[in-house]
């Protein structure tokens, strides 16, 4: 990771989840939270716990330090390899998973799946992506990076039933979006 000053420089966090996630209620789970550019947007947009993992204990002491000093207390920062084990949430209890630059890992499927199990009926679950298109200042190399076009189709391969590419030019514009719905909807978009 680079310095938090670089890397918030390449979000706008706020407007992404405007479009991420639209409709706020409930628990959010956020798969690696990192300096908590993301995790602060989302527990303001929420009344529920936003529960912040990341496997780097550094970066989940960043994350709770951040909460404190702005009186933020639903924020839940948890060291946690996610990709080896649960995501320590109950099934079917979140509203939100954020998964935001990490789909490049060797079995994304499976981690999908364990998101669309960690949601609630009404649940939904954004994605957000470095894109291989065009130049960037960061991310994985261009060969392991996923195109928007694979997201979909292993989000659809995890069960979810409505899922939609969401345009972060103007916000983020080094990243694509995607979110996608589970469960009580037949209709997939992309």
């Amino acid at each position: 990771m680079p310095e938090e000053t670089t890397w918030s420089s390449f979000f706008d966090a706020s407007a992404a989840m405007d479009k991420l996630w639209p409709a706020a209620h409930g628990d959010v789970v956020e798969l690696g939270c990192g300096y908590g550019t993301f995790t602060l947007v989302a527990a303001r947009r929420t009344r529920g716990i936003v529960t912040a993992l990341d496997i780097d204990p550094d970066m989940v002491a960043h994350v709770r330090c951040k909460a404190e000093e702005l009186g933020i207390a639903n924020i839940r920062a948890v060291e946690r390899d996610f990709i080896e084990s649960d995501f320590g949430v109950a099934p079917g209890s979140q509203s939100h998973v954020m998964i935001y630059n990490l789909l490049h890992i060797e079995e994304p499927v499976a981690l999908l799946r364990k998101a669309f199990t960690a949601l609630d009926r009404e649940g939904t679950l954004s994605v957000m992506h470095w894109r291989s298109d065009i130049p960037t200042p960061r991310g994985p190399p261009l060969a392991i990076r996923p195109t928007p076009e694979q997201c979909i189709e292993w989000l659809r391969q995890a069960g979810f039933t409505s899922i939609e590419s969401v345009h972060l030019g103007d916000c983020c514009p080094f990243h694509y979006g995607v979110i996608a719905k589970g469960r009580g909807l037949s209709a997939i978009k992309g």
